[in-house]
This record gives structure tokens, sequence and C-alpha cells, in this order.
């Protein structure tokens, strides 16, 4: 037998990464049973338990997963009981001010008197100011001792502030309610033109002044004091139109409110909606109500004036014209074969007669004329929604199951394309009054980035935006930079929740398909040195980048609009992807069609000279000249620039939790 020496047990690796030891007597052993029975070389069982222990350890260690935004449950904006008592206790009494007796040595002779004695002319006897009268508004106030008014939080400082510094009626005019509030009452009515809620600002209006009369009765009995009731009636009446004055002023401020930032907080909604909430001067604006001379004007001009809200407005008008129209459902998780029944197909076939085009109408018009409400799926019935499922671009197998539904729901009714516009009408109130002349317009569920230049859009392309899971948010920046052969430098989400199995598995897979992997200094490092699982819980600090190529994620160039969502505009290798319909795919940011194009137009510059910067293969940037605003919204109805509204799928489901949302706070501000 074979002596070990010192080099073959070196060569053995007595001590193992593994953490066991293996002696030179048991590696000679080993080594002569592999040669006598041919089993696996000592080599081969060190390194299957060095991957099991491997394995243990990434099983042993808890799933990580960096998690996307949520959705919130909706909390309405604080509305609180105001006790109005400060307001009935009047200003301290002006100090009667007293005329100044003039000094000594401006005393001037008086006229001689008749014995030719001298005299001085005496100082004027003191005389009090008179105070003005009380105004309406002060001899009305006590009233408001015992007055309370549900309102939003703004509003009730707003207006306790205004009427403690102004005590005059605003809405009262010789003890009526006078024209200004009539027409502001008159306006508030109809606000649901403006997608708003007309109860949130109902008033009522006081009862008319009811004329005295004495009691009727026996000429003999006692009758009341005529003056008593005279003051009896002016105390009632003054409590009413003070109390009205109130109400009043608090829902219109509350109107001026919502007009001007909107009714919902978008932040609110989910971590997707980031959308700083416009500051309204409600002081400012009760000063100008009262000084208003035609408050309809005023109201109305509170709301956005841009082309955009007026289109939405006047299709709004249309559709409410025209009626909800019919609405039909069909109930969810509906599946019907050939020659099955199904007490669904009633509303099927209601759907089909809505949906289909007048052509397939007319071919198929003795079927649905004969069909009688039966829930036999017969084979006629069949080829009619066979073609109505090629005329809608699905496979045509006559199988009605969730995509067919879908086509033969997906259709907007009346009703649903109010509600999607008033929803539009919300969300412009979020934004800025005013896009500016140059800017670029995203529209998620349109799939759609649009150009616009002196107002008017120059360029429009197709998008692909965020996955459902991966949803980009809604907000809005300035556009800065554009990066030509950029690096992609891959979120820590998309490490974590896609690379680290894959790590796992292989962890040279970095290397291997040719991403960076650099320290926070700048150190480059394998990938397989790195403790990823430190990486994922953020306490080992690694940048991971894709290199420029035509393999990079974001293709020839990106632009950029800093934000903490890590969201800007990019080219993509993945061209097929937009001749999809729904184009929902990616992780977030929004890869354009054309990014040469939106690279030329941010610039002020040619493709031309796009493409020359590009064929350098080398990664630069060039800065704009002037920042341009980019609007990265979510529209499910939206004008285009003729006017004419278009519309478009719930692509996130943001409509239903925007209309829960609308539903809370009325229910709020009228509990």
């Amino acid at each position: 037998m074979a002596l070990v020496t010192p080099s073959k047990i070196s060569m053995a690796g007595l001590i193992l990464a593994s953490g066991f030891m293996i002696s030179p007597v048991e590696v000679q052993a080993q080594s002569f049973f592999e040669r006598l029975f041919g089993g696996p070389s000592y080599e081969e069982r060190r390194r299957m338990r060095e991957e099991e222990l491997r394995r243990e350890r990434e099983r042993a260690r808890p799933k990580v997963r960096i998690s996307s935004p949520r959705y919130y449950t909706y909390r309405p904006d604080a509305v609180k009981t105001y006790k109005l008592a400060t307001l009935a206790v009047p200003p301290a009494p002006q100090t009667a001010q007293t005329a100044q007796t003039p000094p000594a040595s401006s005393s001037v002779p008086a006229t001689a008197p008749a014995d030719g004695s001298a005299q001085t002319a005496s100082a004027p006897a003191t005389a009090p100011v008179t105070a003005p009268p009380p105004t309406a508004f002060e001899e009305a106030r006590i009233y408001l001792k015992s007055f309370k008014l549900r309102m939003p939080r703004e509003v009730g400082k707003a207006l306790i502030a205004h009427y403690a510094q102004h005590p005059e009626f605003i809405w009262v005019k010789d003890g009526k309610v006078d024209v200004k509030a009539r027409s502001a009452m008159a306006l508030l009515q109809h606000v649901d033109r403006f997608g708003l809620v007309p109860s949130d600002y109902q008033v009522a209006l006081p009862a008319p002044e009811a004329p005295l009369q004495m009691a009727q009765g026996d000429a003999d009995a006692e009758q009341p004091d005529p003056a008593e009731m005279a003051r009896l009636a002016k105390e009632a009446r003054q409590k009413e139109l003070v109390t009205f004055e109130m109400a009043m002023s608090a829902r219109v401020l509350t109107y001026v409110l919502d007009a001007t930032r909107g009714r919902i907080d978008p932040n609110r909604l989910s971590g997707y909606h980031d959308l700083p909430r416009r500051k309204v001067d409600l002081k400012a604006a009760m000063q100008e109500i009262e000084t208003s001379d035609d408050i309809a004007k005023y109201l109305t001009g509170r709301q956005p004036q841009s082309w955009q809200f007026k289109a939405l407005e006047a299709e709004l008008a249309r559709l409410v014209s025209e009626g909800e129209g019919p609405h039909i459902e069909i109930a969810p998780g509906t599946l019907l074969k050939s020659g099955r029944s199904n007490p669904e197909l009633a509303n099927i076939m209601a759907a089909i007669k809505l949906r289909a085009s007048e052509a397939l109408r007319e071919k198929h018009a003795a079927v649905l004329a004969a069909y009688a409400g039966t829930p036999d799926y017969t084979p006629e019935i069949v080829q009619l929604v066979r073609d109505f499922q090629r005329e809608n671009k699905l496979g045509a197998d006559g199988i009605i199951g969730r995509r067919t539904i879908a086509a033969l729901m997906g259709g907007d009714t009346n009703a649903s394309k109010i509600r999607k516009v008033k929803f539009a009408m919300e969300r412009l109130r979020w934004l800025p009054r005013e896009f500016g002349q140059r800017y670029v317009f995203i529209n998620q569920p349109a799939y759609r980035a649009t150009y616009f230049n002196n107002g008017k859009p120059e360029l429009s392309m197709r998008v692909v935006v965020g996955k459902k899971t991966n949803q980009t948010s809604f907000f809005y920046d300035e556009i800065e930079t554009v990066e030509f052969n950029p690096y992609w430098g891959v979120p820590l989400s998309i490490i974590v929740n896609e690379m680290l199995p894959k790590l796992s598995a292989d962890p040279s897979y970095l290397d291997r398909i040719g991403y960076e992997v650099t320290t926070a200094r700048g150190k480059r490092v394998s990938s397989s040195s790195v403790d990823w699982y430190g990486v994922a819980s953020r306490n080992v600090p690694i940048n991971v980048r894709q290199l420029p190529g035509r393999k990079n994620a974001l293709g020839e160039l990106k632009i950029l609009f800093p934000n903490k969502h890590a969201i800007y505009m990019h080219d993509t290798p993945s061209k097929s992807l937009f001749k999809r319909d729904r184009r929902a795919l990616s992780h977030g940011c929004i890869r354009l069609q054309d990014p040469r194009g939106m690279a030329a137009a941010v610039l002020g510059t040619s493709k031309e000279y796009i493409a020359s910067r590009i064929a350098g293969g080398r990664n630069d940037k060039d800065t704009l000249n002037e920042k341009i605003p980019v609007y990265v919204s979510y529209f499910t109805a939206w004008p285009e620039a003729d006017g004419s509204v278009k519309y478009f799928d719930d692509v996130y489901d943001r409509d239903k939790r925007l209309g829960m949302a609308m539903k809370g706070t009325t229910r709020a501000r009228q509990s």
C-alpha cells in the first residue's frame, strides 16, 4: 500500500470549505475503493456535499421579496362639526373719543362784556363721538351661540376667520336672501355638469317672512302685545338669516375647494399615485366671493379652464342628454359550450345585439329575431357567437368564456362613459391648471405618448407601460436629459424578485450573461462572490447594470425625468410588443415605439442628429436647454385634439378605487 505523503494530504484538502475534515487515511482508503469499485471520486463527492450544504442554507433562509406599492383603504378629508359660538361674541365696544381742551396758551380773547372788563374764551365742553349703529349681521350674530355646522376642516377655519374680521352679511340684504345667494345656489344645484355631486353643496332657503297677524277670537280676550310679537318675529328671522349665511358660505367654500383641487386626495388611493395636492387659499376666496359682482362666473371660473376639461364637460352634457342607456351584466365565471344550456344565454344574446356591428346583426337577423330567451346554446347561436368572436379578433371556437365575455362587456354603455368622464374631470383637477406650451403627455390606459408644441400635438406614438403587478405610477415631472447607448441600472426589486432565484441556482449567472456587478464604491466584483441574501435584505450595497449594446433592455436611448419611482421613457429591443392592443407589459417604465422621434422632439433637433449620437456607440448624454413637463397620467376617458372623447379600458382597476373613494367622501359629508 502506498504511503500518503504530505503533498498528497495537501492536494486532498484536509479542511474543506464545507466545514468537515477528512483524515489522510480516509483519503487513501477512498482512493483505493474508488479504483476497486469505480464509484464517484472524492472530488465529486466533495462537490456534491458542498452543493447540498449550499441548498440547505438557501432553504433555511427566509424568502425575501420587494413588494410593489399597494392600494389603500381610502380615508376621506376630515369633516368636523364646528361650534360657531366665537362668532356670537360682538367685538369690544369702541371707547368714545372726546375732544381735547386746547391748552391755556391758545386761549383767545372773547368779545368784551358791556361793563368793559376783559374775559378769556373758555374751552368748549367735551362731546362724545356717537358710535355707528350695529350692522344687521352684528345684531343677528348672537343667535350663533348655540349653532353648529358640519364642514371640511379647511372650510371651517376659513369661515370663522373671515366673519371674525368682517362681520357682514354676504348672502342677505335688507332682511332677505339676496340675488347673489340665489345665483350661487342655482349654480350649485347643477354642479354635476362638472362631475361633482350637487348634494355636497345643498343649502335650505329660509322660509319667506310671514306678516304679523293678530289672533282672531273673543274681542274681550287679552290680545298679545304687537310690539312683543314684532320683537319675537324679528329675532326668529335674524336667527334664520344668520344660520343660512353660515351654511351658504360653508357650502360655497366647499365647492371652491373641490373645484380647485378635487374632492379626492389621490395619494390616499394608492402608492401608485404621487401628485402634490394643490393648496387653496380659502380666506382669500371668501374676500373674492364677498366682492364679486358675478358670483356664477366666479364659481364657474374655479373649475379647470383647459380645452381638455371643456371638451369633457361638453361630452358629459351630450351623454346625459342621451340618457344612460341599457346596462347588461353577464355573471362572472360563465362558461358555455355548444349543445349545453345556461340561463346567462339571455344576457349574452342581449349583449351581442348591443355590441355587434350592424353587418353582423344583419347577417344573423333571423337568429336574433327568433331567440325567445331560452337557455339552450343551439348550433345557430354558436355560429352567431363565432362570427362575433372573429369580429373582435378572438379565437372563433364558439366557446363563451372569459375573453368572449370581456368582449361582450368591454364596450362602453352611456352609463359607463358618464362614469369615466366624471373620473377624468376629477383627475384633471389633480394636475396643474396649465400643462405648458411644450410638454409630453402619456396616458397609460391609451398606451400612448404625445409630444405637444405650442399647445398642439406634434408627435404621437404607441407605448408599453407597466404590468398590473408592476404598475406605472401616476405623477408629473420635468424632462432633463436624453442618454444615448445607455447602461441599464437594474432596480433592486428586479434583482430580488427575478434574479435572486437564478443566482441561487447559479451564483455566476450575472457574470455569464454579461452584467456588471460593482460595490458601492464602484469596484467591480464577480456575481458569485456576492452575498445576495444580504443584498436582498439591504445590508449589502451592490449595483448591477447591463452594458450598452444590442441586447440592452433600454435599447438605443432613454429620456430621463428624475423621480423617486425610477420611471423614464426608453427604447426597447422587443419591437414586436407594439403590435399588441394591450401593452401593459413592462416593469413600470415607458417603452417608446419611436424613441428617436421623441428624443429629437424634446431636444429640439432632428432624427438624423439623434442617429449620429447613437452611431458613436459610446454612452453619452445631451441635456435639454429648457426642461419640459411630462405628465405620466391615467385617464380612461380623454379628448382628442378635435374635441372628441375616446374611451379606454381600466388597465389597473383604478376607476373602481376612485369610485369607492368618491362614494366614501359623499357619505362622510352627509353623515
